[in-house]
């Protein structure tokens, strides 16, 4: 079997799917990186976030052209039918409760012209990277939860797998303080857990990681759905 290769996770959606000119909603956006990276591209793109410091944040950066931050919850989309070519979710499906994540994916068809596509990319749980994010919380059990709704939904007719990319998508940090910061963002109760357990986060990250170029790096493993809606 080829290994996976090591591949930035907008580059692998490029290559299978058009974007320039495209509606885009990014389901939990977080501080909007993709939403600008898309915006750059051409697409005309909507971030959906529910953290209110994410979306603060996302809404202070430059922006990189027209793109617009809503704040929401992928289970009830602020959106209307059939107003979106793409919707993405990028390591965001396993962060929705689990009783609510067959609802994102109906309401990311809803919000799909017929035909459109849902980009699902979730982190594997393996690799370096979640040995040493387990330590604030194993995510093991959502991470599974996750690719089982993208299974029921496709079995349910709902959307059709057009394809599965599995590859290593490199994680990239300048320094110790910024992971314990990205970690932080999710909610209160992680940031407080990220500080308790500061002594081992810190060895375990600097353990594992790589340097390359003057950053810490990590290869994450990462399997990316791509769901065409029916019709």
């Amino acid at each position: 079997m080829t290994p996976p290769v090591r591949r930035r996770a907008l580059d692998v959606i490029a290559d299978h799917v058009d974007l320039p000119g495209r509606r885009i909603v990014d389901v939990g956006c977080g501080e909007g990186g993709l939403v600008r990276a898309l915006t750059a591209l051409g697409a005309t793109v909507t971030g959906v976030e529910c953290g209110a410091e994410m979306l603060a944040r996302a809404r202070a950066t430059a922006p990189a052209g027209n793109e617009a931050y809503v704040e929401g919850v992928a289970q009830a989309l602020p959106l209307p039918d059939s107003a979106m070519d793409r919707v993405v979710f990028m390591n965001s499906l396993h962060h929705v409760p689990m009783d609510g994540m067959d609802a994102a994916l109906s309401e990311a068809a809803r919000v799909l012209v017929p035909g459109g596509i849902a980009l699902v990319n979730e982190p594997l749980p393996e690799g370096d990277f979640f040995q040493v994010t387990r330590l604030v919380e194993d995510e093991e059990a959502v991470r599974a939860a996750a690719y089982a709704a993208v299974t029921r939904a496709c079995a349910s007719g709902l959307f059709r797998e057009q394809a599965e990319v599995i590859y290593l998508n490199p994680v990239r940090l300048d320094s110790y303080e910024a992971f314990a910061a990205r970690m932080g963002l999710i909610d209160p109760e992680r940031k407080a857990r990220v500080a308790a357990g500061e002594a081992v986060l810190r060895e375990r990250f600097h353990a594992l990681a790589q340097v390359r170029d003057g950053a810490f790096v990590f290869d994450q493993p990462a399997r990316l759905s791509i769901l065409v809606k029916a019709g």
